[in-house]
């Protein structure tokens, strides 16, 4: 009798409190978001400089790599990808170094995607130039804003890209 009642509690528990899948972390959230936007996109710099910028899901969906040429300068690559409960970013910079940065936790701004310097490969100094920020505006599903800002000698210099999707 005691295990018919034990089985009927646990039936019911089931049934009264199903299993359900564990929520996405903020992480997968922000990743989703930035795979959305795989593709071409064009646009300009808050200097009047042309820039495009491609993005593809790549290492069977676990990353993304961001292509981005900005006019006359070398072509840079951004790589994204979660860890744990961050989303990470590399960025091989043409200044020949890597700063690596870590998204903020989403917040009330569901649209917008901060990252912050974490850290840098083949970085001499911390005084010497880098990427040490960027923001991701999500305006719609056809436009966006990245707000890259550029720190040396304890200057930071943000210059804005205002992208459209290529259709």
């Amino acid at each position: 009798m005691k295990r018919l009642t034990l089985l009927l509690a646990v039936i019911l528990g089931m049934i009264a409190f199903p299993c359900t899948s564990p929520a996405q972390s903020g992480a997968d959230e922000q990743f989703a978001r930035l795979a959305s936007l795989v593709g071409t996109w064009h646009g300009i710099t808050s200097e009047g400089k042309k820039v495009t910028s491609t993005y593809e899901l790549v290492s069977n969906g676990s990353a993304i790599m961001e292509r981005l040429s900005p006019g006359s300068e070398p072509d840079m690559i951004t790589m994204y990808h979660r860890d744990g409960d961050h989303l990470m970013m590399t960025h091989y910079c043409s200044a020949g170094n890597q700063p690596r940065m870590r998204a903020e936790p989403s917040g009330a701004e569901g649209n917008v995607i901060r990252f912050s310097f974490l850290d840098a490969t083949n970085l001499k100094t911390p005084d010497d130039g880098h990427m040490h920020k960027l923001v991701f505006t999500f305006h719609d599903k056809d436009h966006i804003t990245q707000e890259w800002t550029w720190r040396e000698k304890g200057q930071e210099k943000t210059v804005q890209f205002e992208l459209t999707r290529e259709k």
